[in-house]
């Protein structure tokens, strides 16, 4: 007594009665998805629902170039990482290891405690891929130890003096070969007449003044000579020449920047004024 009646179930079978599937909207239609009898039985359902389109095959190529490219995007980032970061700390750290060489080399303690008697003779070149001199160029806030050497084992990790080409200091072209990287010779395009470049050796400073850049094609090796561009000419200058790859990330031209001795300044007598206190 009182009790509510239960009301059925709007989804119970048992009391609603089967229902009838909804009827398709206009303009839709119903594809039955039937097994398809074999004889080796019954194979999955398939309909033209399933059945790959022109449309879903250009969705998933876009889908698969696009991941390609990420990928790529991804390895080229890297790759301009290491170029910019990774190889310069090598570079930096394979310029301390020279700078030790190098100090090595010009400790006094190894001279001989005797004067020779005799004339002096010219100091014998290093071998290969040893240290040679310092080079500083202030305006680009810049400093590498010099190897002997151009070969692309030599100047791997620092610049390299051309073998037959002049010393620090003498007379004719000291001529010296760069890669164009961001840890070496990466903007030697910022030099311009009366820039200063200065070497040092063993017991001196020799201090350029940049007189002249140009871009030269890769066989023009006589930018090195004793006379730039004049082969076989008698020097009467005491000159200082760099040369690296441009443009930059490319090498079918030649940056060259040459200089000539401003002064010689005795180590003992302090840093030049070019460099700092």
């Amino acid at each position: 007594m009182g009790a509510v009646p239960r009301l059925p179930a709007v989804n119970d079978p048992a009391e609603t009665g089967p229902t009838e599937p909804p009827r398709p909207r206009r303009g839709e239609r119903v594809i039955q998805l039937r097994a398809t009898q074999t004889g080796e039985g019954y194979k999955s359902v398939y309909s033209e629902l399933t059945r790959p389109s022109v449309w879903s095959r250009l969705r998933t190529g876009v889908r698969v170039t696009g991941e390609v490219l990420i990928t790529f995007g991804l390895v080229v980032l890297l790759f301009a990482g290491y170029e910019v970061w990774g190889k310069s700390a090598i570079v930096d750290a394979h310029q301390n290891d020279l700078n030790q060489q190098l100090a090595q080399a010009w400790d006094p303690s190894d001279d001989p405690t005797v004067a020779p008697t005799g004339p002096t003779a010219k100091p014998k070149p290093p071998a290969h891929g040893k240290p040679l001199a310092g080079l500083y160029i202030p305006k680009l806030d810049k400093h590498w130890v010099v190897v002997q050497g151009v070969t692309q084992q030599d100047i791997r990790y620092a610049p390299g003096h051309y073998p037959d080409s002049a010393m620090p200091g003498e007379l004719g072209n000291f001529s010296v070969a760069g890669h164009r990287n961001r840890a070496t010779f990466w903007r030697l395009d910022e030099l311009h007449p009366g820039d200063a470049i200065v070497v040092e050796g063993k017991t001196e400073w020799y201090v350029y003044k940049v007189y002249k850049s140009r871009i030269v094609r890769p066989n023009q090796v006589e930018v090195v000579a004793p006379v730039p561009m004049e082969p076989g000419a008698k020097p009467k200058q005491r000159l200082l020449t760099l040369t690296t790859c441009n443009p930059k990330f490319d090498n079918y031209q030649r940056l060259i920047v040459h200089a000539e001795l401003d002064r010689t300044q005795p180590k003992a007598s302090g840093r030049p004024a070019e460099l700092g206190a």
